[in-house]
């Protein structure tokens, strides 16, 4: 009933942990943990395995894990794929503790296979995914984030990184340092202000205000920023292409948690033609593309509704339940997040622009003033009508 992370493959426990299985394999750096695989959830749903049964399996796998909290993650089959990432679609939760704990975690992932965000994503047309749900060990990490390894020996890697658990960084919600690693080893940065952070505390995920001395200071050094890279074309090796990695830092030891194939390329950036113009606004470039359209403010899921086609959407940051709106809007703009982040990733494969990191953009911008967004520059120009 249960696959041991180390034996888990593909077809049957999903692409996250198939792949975390197969890094296990090759002697890398993966926190151990434990799969319910695609069969459980099938037997689950045809009412051929009841729940006492499947704590009982919880029960024998976090045995194997020992004390502690675990993280629960999903494993769907059109997940992490070649194709398609489906990043942050579907529900996997951090700091979880328990057996009865554990099995509301699992079936939330299950279910989150059915999620407005999720059939948004895929499709309405397409067919429900299988779920498989991995659980491994919580790393409380120092410094987290994402990276992307190169597609050939002359590319270098890109590197996202900030303070605390790694769902800032992937759900956008901090503006993360960024490093290049060249293919020669040299590195570039540059350096954020990293407001807030996400930790542990028990059973809870806090964040927190940074402290100001950390704000500033990079969350890498160019030794550690190598090492990263080097791990990450470790984990192509063994894949066979270029990887778009989640990665952890705990008492200075690197970790991975996800690697998945990139599914669509980073924008090739250019000069921003206009950035000395006050009514020109920039950002990081994440996205490719330009469009001229409405500003539609969105703060929050109350203001979903006003979104309309074509819509420019200004948010603070995208969370995975707004993958909807990317859609339906001609681009977007935040305030916080990074080219490697969810939101980021979604719009490459919707083909939309997107201009991140802009700080104050939804008090600066005002609703339904004219924007031209050109997410290769990293720009957003107010036009005058």
């Amino acid at each position: 009933m249960l696959v041991r992370l180390g034996d888990a493959v593909s077809p049957t426990c999903g692409g996250k942990a198939g792949t975390l299985g197969a890094l296990l394999r090759a002697g890398l750096p993966v926190p151990d943990g434990f799969v319910i695989p695609f069969a459980v959830y099938r037997a689950v749903i045809d009412d051929r395995i009841v729940d006492a049964t499947l704590r009982e399996a919880i029960a024998r796998g976090l045995d194997l894990l020992g004390d502690g909290p675990v993280a629960v993650r999903s494993s769907a089959d059109d997940e992490d794929t070649d194709s398609t990432s489906a990043a942050g679609q579907y529900d996997s939760v951090l700091a979880v503790q328990g057996i009865d704990q554990v099995a509301d975690a699992v079936r939330r992932s299950w279910a989150s296979t059915s999620s407005p965000r999720a059939v948004a994503y895929r499709d309405a047309s397409a067919a429900e995914p299988m779920m498989a749900v991995l659980v491994q060990r919580q790393l409380d990490a120092e410094v987290s984030g994402v990276m992307f390894t190169p597609g050939g020996p002359a590319d270098g890697t890109e590197i996202e990184a900030s303070w605390g658990l790694g769902p800032s960084v992937v759900g956008g919600t901090v503006t993360p340092d960024a490093f290049h690693v060249a293919a020669d080893g040299t590195i570039t940065r540059a350096v954020a202000d990293k407001r807030t952070r996400l930790d542990r505390r028990g059973a809870r995920l806090v964040t927190n205000d940074v402290p100001g001395p950390d704000r500033g200071r990079p969350t890498l050094d160019d030794a550690a920023a190598g090492r990263l890279a080097r791990l990450g074309r470790r984990v192509a090796d063994v894949l066979g292409g270029a990887q778009d990695i989640e990665w952890a830092i705990v008492d200075g030891d690197a970790w991975i948690l996800q690697a998945r194939p990139v599914t669509a390329d980073l924008p090739a950036r250019r000069s921003p033609a206009h950035s000395g113009s006050p009514a020109t606004l920039v950002g990081t470039p994440c996205s490719s593309g330009t469009a001229t359209g409405p500003a539609r403010v969105v703060r929050g899921p109350a203001d979903f509704a006003r979104v309309r086609p074509g819509d420019i959407l200004v948010c603070p940051w995208t969370d995975p339940s707004w993958t909807p709106l990317l859609r339906i809007a001609a681009g977007v703009v935040t305030e916080t997040g990074g080219v490697l982040s969810h939101a980021a990733i979604v719009a490459r494969e919707q083909r939309i622009p997107a201009v991140l990191g802009i700080p104050d953009a939804t008090t600066t911008l005002r609703d339904a003033t004219t924007l031209a967004i050109d997410g290769a520059a990293g720009t957003v120009t107010m036009i005058d009508e």
